[in-house]
């Protein structure tokens, strides 16, 4: 259990309290899935990407290493890369390696998990030069002086877990932060049949489970939480009319808690909604580019269609027509 005060001094402790009090104050519950990824829920991620289920890391990779030639023709050479939700950075040498990208930029939102992945990068590539940015890519950047145009790298889908009016959002902080001429390598995940869906977020190891409900444990961490953790259960669902997997966690009793210094009340059967992933068909993620200031440019997938890569093109003033 948590011994933190009530007392959330630090911005960033008193930002995931306020969301947390939020969002469990509302109906339907909700907590922000950018708060998965303390230390832990970073770590639960890198291992849920090499899950047997879990199709997008693997095939985005491929991707990657099979359109080499064509990144370096129209992601642009030599561009310094800014990397939004770097993570573990594992794809990224594909990329610096594809166009002879001098300077990185991984931006991401868990300090501890960047500093470890920048550590193995600049070992395995002693000639790069590496700027963390340790934020929330969701918001305003204040990126480091660098030799522009740049290259915007968005991989893993990420921008499945906005809904549409957020996603948009979202693209044009992207068009915003790296300007004129810029180019964005994007993963989007594509709509498949169900049943390959929910195994992806409901892994027979039960390890997507575990990601999930460390959001509880979080809470009970760090902001003096309660929390009785094995009275929820993971949940994945496919939402048809969002087009999108909804991860839940679900109360299997009547429950009782005190977080981010408040008293909550949950009955059996209610869940706090923890994130969605939106799946795209070609045509709408086109529409999306479109909508917030990019031109498509490019665009591959596999031979089952399992995902999509991209690459986009700043347009000129950033309008939406």
């Amino acid at each position: 259990m948590g011994s933190v005060s009530d007392d959330f001094t630090t911005p960033e402790q008193a930002d995931f309290a306020a969301a947390v009090q939020t969002g469990l104050s509302q109906r339907p519950r909700t907590i922000p899935a950018r708060f998965f990824y303390d230390l832990r829920g970073s770590e639960l991620f890198e291992d849920i990407t090499c899950l047997p289920e879990y199709y997008p890391t693997r095939t985005e990779t491929a991707l990657l290493r099979r359109h080499a030639a064509d990144l370096a023709r129209l992601a642009g050479q030599g561009r310094p890369i800014i990397e939004f939700g770097a993570g573990s950075a594992t794809k990224t040498p594909l990329l610096i390696a594809a166009t002879g990208a001098s300077t990185y930029v991984p931006v991401d939102i868990s300090g501890e998990f960047l500093e470890q992945s920048v550590a193995t990068l600049a070992q395995a590539h002693p000639q790069l030069r590496i700027v963390p940015v340790v934020g929330d890519f969701s918001r305003p950047l204040d990126l480091p002086q660098l030799n522009r145009p740049l290259t915007g790298f968005f991989p893993g889908s990420t921008i499945g877990n906005f809904d549409h009016a957020a996603a948009v959002d979202l693209l044009r902080s992207f068009r915003q932060t790296l300007g004129k001429d810029a180019r964005l390598v994007i993963g989007i995940d594509t709509v498949k049949d169900v049943p390959v869906l929910e195994a992806a977020y409901d892994d027979a190891a039960g390890v997507t489970a575990a990601f999930n409900l460390n959001l509880l444990h979080r809470i009970n961490r760090e902001l003096g939480g309660t929390i009785p953790v094995d009275a929820f259960e993971h949940r994945a669902v496919w939402d048809a009319a969002h087009g999108r997997i909804e991860m839940h966690l679900l109360a299997t009793r009547d429950v009782e808690f005190r977080a981010a210094g408040q008293n909550f009340t949950m009955p059996r059967g209610e869940t706090i909604h923890t994130e969605n992933s939106h799946k795209y068909t070609l045509a709408e993620a086109r529409l999306l580019a479109r909508s917030s200031g990019w031109e498509p440019t490019a665009f591959w997938t596999d031979a089952d269609g399992l995902f999509g890569l991209h690459v986009w093109t700043a347009t000129d003033d950033g309008a939406q027509p």
